[in-house]
């Protein structure tokens, strides 16, 4: 769903650069610049507001501005260049030959599909992981609903390794949808769960959220306090906090912790540049390689 209403958006923005090419001088090169210009214009110009409304002023400077470029990169080559893209049903990546490691499951966040991770999973495969990147669908109800298809996906994970237990690794909103699930069918499966720009605590940028899930992210909000109030202290210490001071969508930002739980800070980085960041994957791919993989059961799907 989410890549087709990026594709009919970017299909608009070719046609309004087309129009104002034709308009400005006809010319054939214009056209060509135009389409590209209107689509990375939408990018700078959205991503510019969200940084600077959630920009915190007890934050360096020089990090703040390393945030904003890389975040514009990162939101182009994710919002124009992948996830318009995005296969319906994204394939189940087996692991490369080699040491068998935990399986793990990718949650995507809000306005995002299964493409967000395209960086990450193939690091994951190639260290021994089976990996499978999900699609949230529909895109606007109750993150409640999520825990159903990642039910089934931590299934599907299971039976096609073998093994007993899967890590999972949620960006933003994929991180509440993680820990709903774990709320209604418990955590006995669950080897570790990081979360990367998770609203633990909500964020101030939903303020205006009309849609369920954007409801239930706003600050302090009763289903995240309702939420935390679930989950044990043997539950919160299967979870790894990743976030950025710089985030532009998730803030206030050095707020999103849980009790019991150290964050792990990464500085100079955007929101959805945390999932391609080196430093970040690198931190993903030692938190999962040092999980003891399970013993293979004979119903393993090959």
């Amino acid at each position: 769903m989410l890549a087709k209403l990026l594709q009919r958006f970017l299909l608009a923005l070719v046609i309004a650069g087309v129009g104002l090419a034709m308009l400005w001088h006809g010319a054939t090169g214009d056209m060509l610049i135009a389409t590209v210009l209107l689509p990375w214009l939408a990018v700078v110009l959205s991503t510019a507001y969200t940084m600077w409304k959630s920009r915190a002023d007890a934050e360096p400077a020089g990090a703040f501005y390393r945030a904003w470029w890389g975040e514009t990169v990162a939101n182009f080559r994710t919002f124009v260049l992948r996830q318009p893209w995005a296969d319906k049903r994204p394939p189940l990546l087996p692991a490369d030959p080699g040491p068998t490691r935990v399986p793990v499951l990718l949650v995507h966040g809000y306005l995002c599909n299964h493409r967000l991770w395209d960086d990450i999973a193939p690091r994951l495969q190639a260290q021994g992981h089976t990996v499978l990147a999900i699609n949230l669908e529909p895109m606007f109800i109750s993150i409640d609903h999520y825990a159903a298809h990642i039910e089934k996906s931590v299934q599907q994970l299971l039976q096609h390794s073998g093994q007993t237990q899967v890590a999972l690794v949620g960006h933003s909103m994929g991180g509440l949808a993680i820990r709903a699930w774990m709320r209604q069918h418990g955590s006995e499966r669950v080897a570790r769960v990081l979360t990367l720009g998770t609203p633990h605590a909500g964020t101030k940028a939903a303020k205006k959220a009309t849609t369920p899930n954007g409801r239930q992210m706003l600050f302090n909000s009763a289903w995240l306090q309702g939420l935390k109030e679930s989950e044990t202290p043997e539950r919160r210490a299967l979870l790894r906090i990743a976030l950025t001071p710089q985030d532009n969508i998730v803030f206030p930002q050095r707020s999103q912790v849980l009790p019991g739980v150290e964050p792990v800070i990464f500085e100079g980085i955007g929101h959805v540049q945390m999932v391609s960041t080196p430093a970040v994957i690198h931190w993903v791919a030692t938190q999962l390689r040092e999980l003891p993989a399970q013993p293979a059961t004979p119903e393993a799907t090959v």
